[in-house]
């Protein structure tokens, strides 16, 4: 493939987990990728760029967007969790969360949506808790805020053919799993008897990358192994 044909990917969160298992796949696949993160993880290829860059640090983010000359796909990968009852809630964590989760995919989809062709992708990872879990409502509420979000985008971009999207994962076996702060709401082992493995994430990623799902839009794909039944 020449490189002028690569489809070029921006993708945060790509030093590990799913993030970077999406990448990754994209690699494989003949992609150039775009990887922001603040460390720059295990991933090495001739398509893969890493940008050393705190997401949340919204000018900075925006100063760097604005280099982007032009991008297929934009994908909203990086997260944290943060878990507490009420009572217990700690206000700089939610607004932590609300950054990370929501205001730096506004800031991704505003500044990248004029250079997105027809064909082009959003995607948020979402999560399946996003209608309510004990414990974890700061987290909760960020990722709920997506799907209204999302579905607003998805409206505005289907006449430019550009869908928006969330894959909404369940217990996801990630260094998110066992990240400190979330031991009031430990993660529960799906029906299936495992956790989700981040390369399944990324598959499901990759099919609403491709021609096949270009009408899916303004919706919320969970993949949980039955924890939602």
């Amino acid at each position: 493939m020449a490189v002028s044909e690569r489809k070029h990917a921006l993708i945060t969160g790509t030093s590990s987990g799913i993030g970077a298992a999406i990448a990754q796949t994209l690699l494989d696949q003949g992609w150039k990728v775009t990887g922001l993160s603040r460390q720059p993880g295990a991933l090495t290829h001739p398509q893969f760029t890493h940008q050393a860059l705190d997401v949340t640090d919204l000018d900075a983010l925006q100063g760097y967007l604005a280099h982007i000359a032009q991008v297929d796909a934009v994908i909203h990968a990086a997260g944290m969790m943060k878990a507490a009852p009420l009572g217990q809630l700690n206000l700089a964590d939610s607004a932590t969360l609300w950054r990370l989760h929501v205001q730096v995919a506004e800031v991704l989809a505003d500044r990248l949506v004029d250079k997105l062709p027809s064909g082009g992708r959003i995607i948020l990872l979402g999560s399946r808790t996003s209608s309510g879990a004990a414990g974890r409502s700061q987290y909760v509420t960020t990722k709920s805020a997506m799907i209204g979000m999302v579905r607003s985008w998805a409206t505005e971009l289907a006449p430019r053919g550009i869908t928006v999207n969330i894959v909404a994962p369940g217990a996801t076996e990630t260094p998110m799993l066992n990240q400190p702060g979330r031991q009031s709401s430990p993660p529960k082992l799906p029906p299936i008897g495992r956790f989700i493995q981040p390369q399944e994430v990324a598959d499901l990623v990759c099919y609403l990358l491709s021609p096949s799902a270009a009408a899916i839009t303004g919706q919320q794909l969970v993949i949980c192994g039955g924890a939602s039944l």
